[in-house]
């Protein structure tokens, strides 16, 4: 069942989001060739932190980490390390969670590491723009098909395919809540 947000909670959750959203964007300034994935998780958490926040990603049983960072065909949830060292030609997704004021953030972007390949550039531009689509389509009178078909349309142009094992998701007080937006129609 969905939960309809007050103007009070969608506040908060405002606030989460924003702290994700800098993180992020912040994050995305230290990628470069030599940086390990644990130097950029232990600025995620710090950051969180001084945000009078918590990494939400470490209340998951057995995860230790702030943020989940994964390097070239990981799709997601790739474990941060000091031995998993960015390279000239890698792109990272990083996976960010913030749990503040009892209301989550939960976002994920890719970069580049150095000078990438075309495809790899290309892959970036068309998931962003496939993301733009789909949160177009999320307005009243819509189903969440219009979502799921506008994605799956729009990368399949490019010759990529759709992630068939993970959905989006909605937020709040849980991480993770209905609805379940699927990548594909």
């Amino acid at each position: 069942m969905i939960t309809i947000k007050s103007q009070k909670e969608i506040d908060y959750m405002l606030v989460s989001g924003k702290i994700t959203a800098v993180l992020l964007n912040e994050l995305g300034k230290l990628i470069r060739p030599g940086i390990t994935t644990a130097e950029l998780n232990s600025f995620a958490e710090d950051y969180i932190i001084k945000k009078n926040a918590v990494p939400a990603f470490k209340k998951v049983p057995g995860y230790n980490h702030g943020i989940c960072t994964s390097i070239n065909n990981e799709v997601v949830h790739g474990i941060p390390s000091k031995n998993r060292i960015l390279k000239s030609g890698d792109i990272i997704s990083i996976d960010v969670g913030v749990l503040k004021d009892g209301y989550y953030g939960d976002a994920a972007a890719t970069f580049p590491v150095g000078d990438i390949s075309s495809e790899a550039s290309l892959l970036i531009d068309v998931t962003k723009r496939s993301l733009e689509l789909g949160i177009e389509q999320a307005k009243e009178g819509n189903r969440l098909f219009d979502i799921s078909y506008t994605i799956q349309s729009y990368v399949e142009k490019f010759g990529f395919s759709p992630v068939r094992d993970f959905v989006g998701h909605g937020i709040g007080t849980k991480m993770h809540e209905p609805p379940q937006i699927p990548n594909l129609w």
